[in-house]
């Protein structure tokens, strides 16, 4: 495995905190002062069990621990990886991890008790934006579908009897991808849930799956998509940050529990991990080390070039067009990325009720409030003089040309045209 040197050596310096790294990371050292919580601030829980999936967006959870953040604020991650988003679900649910990678939307069903089991739940900070993608098969791609304004076409054009009908994956019912998916079909007119077959697939698995055939597109998150490429077995339709320009993704979660009884051991996390994704955005350097890393078998387990192009921004769709992204995966962009904004959590919960997964309008606004732990994250963020928003709700235009500020998520649920 590719060894990089954390910045303190704790366990033969438990007292006097030795700094190993230099160079890249002498930004860090600089705060060391600062850093290190005693007193009233000392972490009520020093060993922490974290979550991920293996995904490119688990990086800065992964390079906290690797790089040494995490004892830079006087916990220690013990990193988990799991094989599906349920099997992180059932392990936040059930206290076997305490804090964890995970899809924005699972957080809000699981505190809603949409689809299993109902538990409070705390969203302490955003972890990335952008970087996931819907991908269509090498098949479908011949047939003439490389877009979803050409999917659209060979659907309504080339039917299929019921039990060969077009199926689609995605990775949790209330997740991310699933959300981003139902959107993009019915921005091009196609309704996923009458026109289509949807499956739940763990990311890990998409490839595979749709190798043996099992699916005609995905959306999951990166590498997964360029990987498919890269395999020749499918072509990219679509960027999630077309559907949504600067949209939120992955979130550090835990159970509002574990928050309640471990304050200052969830605000260091915060804080260890945005020095991560702050050091990760800091240079291309860093983004390159950062791929050699997570490819390792002890994360995402996959060749380094499947990560590293597209967290460049170089992009390929696998039918020879190619182009820089310009919004590509981010995991700081000075703190714009990370602060947990109430008005994307309330987006997922317009979402779950358009799609039939909550039967009445929630209390969109009291919901968000409860899982996003705005307060704490003002806290670790203002310790690293990051900067806050001036508002807890920003203004976003998506694919469809839908105008999402926040105000009257209500009316925004009711007002799509395709629905369940």
């Amino acid at each position: 495995m590719h060894e990089i040197p954390p910045l303190f050596d704790t366990e033969r310096h438990p007292k006097r905190r030795v700094l190993l790294g230099a160079g890249a990371l002498a930004a860090a050292a600089q705060v060391l002062p600062q850093a290190w919580a005693q007193g009233s601030d000392r972490p009520e829980k020093e060993e922490v069990r974290v979550g991920f999936i293996p995904l490119t967006d688990c990086a800065s959870v992964v390079m906290a621990s690797v790089l040494g953040f995490d004892r830079k604020y006087g916990i220690k991650f013990v990193l988990s990886k799991e094989a599906s988003w349920a099997g992180v679900r059932d392990k936040l649910v059930h206290g076997d991890l305490d804090l964890a990678h995970v899809l924005y939307g699972l957080l809000y069903g699981v505190h809603l008790g949409v689809g299993g089991p109902k538990k409070d739940m705390a969203l302490l900070m955003t972890l990335n934006r952008n970087g996931q993608a819907i991908t269509l098969s090498k098949r479908l791609a011949e047939a003439g579908a490389v877009d979803g304004a050409s999917l659209a076409r060979v659907m309504g054009s080339q039917k299929r009897s019921p039990d060969q009908g077009y199926t689609f994956a995605q990775t949790f019912p209330t997740g991310t991808h699933a959300m981003w998916l139902y959107y993009w079909l019915a921005a091009h007119g196609i309704h996923p849930l009458r026109d289509a077959k949807v499956i739940t697939v763990p990311p890990p698995q998409m490839v595979a799956n749709m190798r043996v055939g099992n699916m005609d597109g995905f959306c999951v998150g990166e590498p997964w998509n360029h990987r498919a490429i890269l395999d020749g077995i499918g072509v990219t339709a679509a960027t999630s940050q077309e559907i949504w320009p600067d949209h939120p993704e992955k979130v550090l979660g835990a159970t509002a529990e574990f928050v309640q009884r471990h304050p200052n051991t969830a605000r260091a996390a915060i804080m260890a991990v945005l020095e991560a994704g702050r050091w990760i955005d800091a240079s291309l350097k860093n983004k390159l080390q950062m791929a050699e890393t997570i490819a390792e078998k002890s994360y995402v387990n996959t060749s380094v070039e499947a990560i590293n192009q597209r967290i460049l921004g170089r992009y390929q769709n696998g039918l020879g067009k190619t182009w820089d992204d310009p919004r590509p995966m981010r995991f700081f962009d000075d703190g714009a990325v990370n602060y947990p904004y109430l008005s994307d959590g309330m987006w997922f919960l317009t979402q779950h009720k358009r799609w039939g997964l909550l039967k009445s309008h929630p209390d969109y606004l009291g919901v968000a409030r409860a899982i996003n732990q705005t307060a704490l994250y003002a806290q670790a963020a203002a310790q690293l003089k990051i900067s806050l928003p001036k508002s807890e709700l920003r203004t976003s235009t998506l694919i469809d040309g839908g105008v999402w500020d926040g105000k009257d998520p209500a009316k925004y649920a009711d007002a799509f045209r395709i629905k369940a």
